[in-house]
């Protein structure tokens, strides 16, 4: 490990001890935590699946079922951005449960670059959804935003089960 990083890891890990000494003696504290990050992750990556799986059917579809979808994909990832902010929080409790721990794993920094990949897919998906929104149905551009849609919910899907899967490494270490 490069020094600056060693030295930032020892930084970290003895400002984390009194966090690290009230996860080790509360198991009230510690189940929560771990509750809230794991039903946060079904909650988020559950939405998300479901409306993943609802826009591909939409792509297919005609104006009144795409026109459907893209209003009910609003308050789906409202309530996923909910969620991902309930696992950001309780992941960092957990990073500091243990950071000499997590901040030496490959498989923790690549389950983060996956979580940042699944941010910006989030953040573009987004963006995709309000062109669609201001797009006229006879626009020549509709199609191609609606097939832009479809990769953004085929990665979304593939990067919450590729993320799952990092995540259960990391903790069947």
């Amino acid at each position: 490990m490069q020094p600056v990083v060693h030295s930032v890891l020892d930084w970290m890990t003895a400002a984390a001890e009194p966090w690290r000494d009230a996860w080790g003696n509360s198991v009230v504290l510690s189940t929560g935590v771990l509750f809230v990050h794991l039903a946060a992750l079904v909650l988020g990556a559950g939405l998300a699946l479901a409306a993943d799986r609802n826009t591909l059917r939409s792509w297919r579809a005609g104006p009144d079922e795409r026109a459907r979808q893209l209003a009910e994909l609003a308050g789906t990832h409202r309530l996923v951005q909910g969620a991902l902010g309930a696992l950001f929080g309780s992941g960092v409790l957990l990073f500091l449960s243990d950071v000499e721990e997590y901040g030496s794993s490959r498989v923790f920094w690549v389950k983060m670059g996956l979580v940042t990949l699944l941010l910006a897919n989030g953040y573009a998906m987004t963006r995709t959804e309000a062109a669609l929104r201001g797009t006229d149905a006879q626009h020549p551009l509709l199609e191609a935003l609606w097939r832009r849609m479809r990769a953004h919910s085929v990665t979304s899907a593939a990067l919450w089960l590729v993320t799952l899967l990092a995540g259960t490494i990391l903790a069947s270490r």
